[in-house]
């Protein structure tokens, strides 16, 4: 590196990421371009994010601490000690920032706190109490009615976790699962909290929505997506939500509400469940918020004039935000378990490929396509080829689709279920794409949060 590498005035040379899964290697795809390398701390020292800088193990914290001068992260399940250290670092201006601050992870790493927030700031949610004894479970079910789901506000993964109460009999089954998490004994989590008992509610569709806020506290917000999910898992984003311009105030709104509150730096995702009033009118509840990057703004890299990537990114450096607008209305698809050919992939009009450069695992993230289409009328029959050149179409085609009504009929829940429950765990598999991905490598399984 010569000593004129970098424009005298720019301070910043190299952003530290926490996390080296895919979405640290987009946030350094984004950094490039802009004048800036990025180092990562990740235990897997083939993670994506290695073809792009510097992968630090968990035991060279400190000397990935001094080869970055600005620090970020790419899931929220970063542990709240280090993020606090490095905040610590850059109040005593020893570094130029960690972003986002802790208490956003603080606050996302609790499904409870993460409630309360919402209703707060007067954003609504699902009806929930909070539950640390029998009596109080048995209160919860007295107030919210059944059914309700009772879970961890904290740790819980693969459907860990989590007791759905139909009837009285289930009470106490469902305490003697979780009550161990109350007081951080036992596998679940080892942090002393709560449980939270969720009310079931309508909803027709998710949505989501993306916003930065840069150092100056200005904020610029993405237009509200469609999530659809298979298990859990999100197959595919439609943006912009087709219908929802009248939702597009109110989930703006949350969302500056949110950041302004959390003095929060970089990007942030809000997901949100579209449901009807007494007077049928849509609204929308809030489900969770994701303090990074997310797979449902992928489709902003070709999508928008200015992606989520590149926005964090300036966002961290303290560069002005970039434009949020759509270009192009746009299908962004996660690619599950085994690679397409890639040939034909391309062969479809405006088609973007986007590798992980991971090994195939049955239902892992290991890529996305976005779908752009100079024509909007072309964007469903550019969906319908690429789903018939995907070797894993889970979610995506109508045996699927049909599977899935079945499932919930079987259930016997009507279309009627806990939003969380059904959808939370996009996020939960973001996690197990980001965070070092050692027990996913070691124990070949999914960790979700």
């Amino acid at each position: 590196m010569t000593a004129n590498a970098y424009p005298i005035t720019q301070t910043i040379h190299t952003i530290g990421i926490l996390g080296g899964g895919q979405l640290g290697m987009m946030l350094a795809e984004a950094a490039l371009p802009l004048g800036y390398k990025c180092i990562f701390l990740e235990d897997n020292i083939d993670c994506p994010a290695s073809l792009y800088g510097r992968v630090y193990s968990s035991e060279q914290l400190e000397d990935f601490i001094t080869a970055a001068d600005v620090f970020t992260l790419e899931f929220e399940n970063t542990p709240t000690m280090t993020v606090q250290k490095l905040a610590k670092l850059s109040a005593n201006q020893q570094k130029q920032g960690m972003f986002p601050p802790p208490i956003a992870l603080d606050i996302a790493q609790d499904r409870l706190k993460e409630k309360q927030l919402f209703n707060d700031l007067a954003i609504a949610t699902v009806p929930f109490m909070a539950v640390s004894s029998q009596v109080e479970l048995q209160k919860a079910c007295d107030t919210l009615g059944l059914p309700i789901v009772l879970k961890t506000s904290r740790g819980g993964y693969d459907g860990k976790g989590q007791y759905v109460i139909k009837q009285d009999s289930d009470i106490k089954l469902a305490w003697e699962a979780l009550k161990d998490a109350v007081s951080g004994k036992g596998s679940l989590t080892p942090t002393p909290a709560p449980l939270i008992a969720e009310g079931f509610i309508n909803f027709s569709r998710e949505v989501s929505i993306i916003a930065a806020r840069g150092q100056d506290g200005s904020v610029r917000c993405y237009d509200l997506v469609e999530n659809s999910h298979h298990q859990g898992i999100l197959a595919k984003t439609r943006a912009p939500a087709v219908g929802t311009s009248h939702l597009l105030a109110q989930a703006q709104a949350s969302m500056i509400k949110l950041m302004n509150h959390l003095d929060y730096v970089g990007v942030m995702a809000l997901e949100l469940f579209v449901s009807k009033d007494a007077r049928g009118h849509d609204y929308l509840l809030a489900n969770e918020i994701a303090p990074r990057v997310h797979n449902s703004g992928h489709w902003s890299i070709e999508g928008a004039i200015t992606s989520q990537f590149e926005n964090h990114i300036r966002a961290v450096v303290g560069l002005p935000l970039g434009d949020t607008d759509n270009i192009h209305p746009a299908i962004m698809v996660n690619v599950l378990g085994q690679y397409p050919d890639i040939s034909t992939v391309l062969a479809i009009d405006g088609a973007h490929y986007h590798s992980y450069h991971k090994e195939e695992r049955e239902a892992r993230k290991i890529a996305h396509i976005t779908l752009m289409p100079n024509d909007v009328v072309d964007l469903n029959p550019a969906l319908a080829k690429l789903i018939t050149v995907l070797p894993n179409k889970i979610g995506l085609d109508k045996n699927s689709a049909v599977a899935d009504e079945n499932q919930d009929e079987t259930n016997d829940q009507d279309s009627t279920m806990n939003a969380e429950t059904k959808y939370a765990d996009n996020d939960k598999n973001e996690f197990a794409e980001s965070i070092s991905e050692l027990d996913a490598e070691n124990n070949n399984q999914r960790v979700k949060k």
